[in-house]
């Protein structure tokens, strides 16, 4: 259990409203039937708030404080003062508050009730919650900071790492650690079959044997399901000394998911993960790329186009993807996502039509 600070003052003054109240009426020389009278109201009415069994309201109190030259707010501050003192000297209503701050603490965290839906934390108490949290994001203190060394290809380019996103890359490092250790991290194999998957991957169905290719390079390859507005598509780290690379499946496209992969790869093979975060725009702005992602893309486009973009005519059909993907050996759907990338395919091009989609391969990875 653990209590998050709470720096706010205490309430100064712990005396009741109304005992104030009934010695400012002494002071001045005036019974509670006078002072009724002042203010238009019951005797009665007066000496329930002087003994305690009526709370002031904005009505009275702005009553009370035209009758004596003083504010409203002076006496329902000096309620509100009374209130909040004998409401900190509760412990039941301390540690139900305190609850209140861990709760918080673990929602600034995490999507506490999007990781529960997902069975990502199944704890029944806070107390189990709490210490599930702190090992998703190995804390050891819930007050901790989260840190990630890890190179993120993100959308909301200029901006840093966001509570999702943060979360979403602990859950892809959690799933690597329930994975058998890949064999010895090997960049030659490990580029070798990146040069070769462009041609290797020509359907949904091929993505199912990614996970085995890349643990014989030594990469362990996680998929994450990507949590909502998080806008993440993927992730490269390193896990126990191994390289990890986390797959979100945002976008589902065949095409779209292997260039993610790809791009990943190369921030393993170039360097980059060792780094930090890395903040990238997914909608192609070259002007603001950094370098190490333009490098990334740079290797993951040279990856499916080995011997330069095709020459293009000047009204890219149907027949022509599909002559030229022949050719190359590419995927129909790789080529198009490539040439909508480079600017020469509108996003919105009928050619991507029923485009396949690995949604529902990627969840089956061990």
């Amino acid at each position: 259990m653990s209590n998050t600070a709470h720096n706010d003052p205490l309430p100064i003054d712990q005396t009741p409203v109304g005992e104030l109240l009934g010695e400012e009426l002494e002071a001045r020389g005036w019974s509670q039937a006078d002072f009724a009278a002042v203010i238009d109201r019951p005797t009665q009415f007066v000496s329930e708030i002087v003994t305690g069994k009526k709370e002031i309201t904005r009505e009275s109190a702005a009553q009370i404080g035209a009758a004596l030259s003083q504010s409203p707010e002076f006496w329902l501050n000096l309620q509100d003062q009374f209130f909040l003192a004998q409401q900190a000297k509760n412990q039941t209503t301390q540690a139900k508050l305190d609850d209140v701050r861990r709760r918080a603490r673990l929602n600034q965290l995490a999507p506490i009730q999007l990781l529960q839906k997902r069975k990502i934390l199944t704890g029944s108490t806070l107390d189990e919650l709490e210490a599930e949290v702190m090992d998703l994001f190995e804390l050891t203190s819930i007050n901790d900071q989260p840190e990630h060394g890890a190179a993120a290809k993100r959308a909301n380019h200029g901006e840093g790492i966001t509570m999702l996103q943060q979360a979403w890359v602990a859950c892809v490092r959690k799933q690597a650690r329930k994975l058998l250790p890949a064999g010895e991290y090997s960049p030659e194999m490990l580029a070798k079959l990146a040069a070769s998957l462009p041609r290797s991957v020509k359907s949904a169905d091929d993505f199912a044997t990614l996970p085995d290719q890349l643990r014989d390079a030594g990469v362990r390859l996680v998929y994450v399901e990507a949590l909502p507005s998080a806008k993440i598509d993927g992730c490269a780290l390193f896990v126990d000394g191994q390289p990890v690379i986390g797959l979100s499946g945002r976008g589902k496209r065949l095409d779209k998911v292997l260039f993610t992969l790809l791009h990943e790869i190369a921030h393993i093979l170039r360097g980059h993960v060792d780094e930090g975060p890395i903040v990238e725009d997914l909608e192609d702005s070259h002007a603001q790329e950094s370098t190490r992602e333009r490098e990334a893309n740079d290797n993951a486009g040279d990856w499916i186009f080995p011997n330069g973009c095709p020459s293009m005519p000047s009204r890219i059909n149907a027949a022509w993807i599909e002559q030229t993907a022949a050719k190359i050996g590419l995927a129909r759907i790789v080529l198009i996502g490539q040439l909508q990338k480079r600017g020469r395919l509108d996003w919105r091009t009928t050619l991507a039509k029923n485009a396949p989609s690995v949604s529902d391969v990627l969840p089956h990875w061990k």
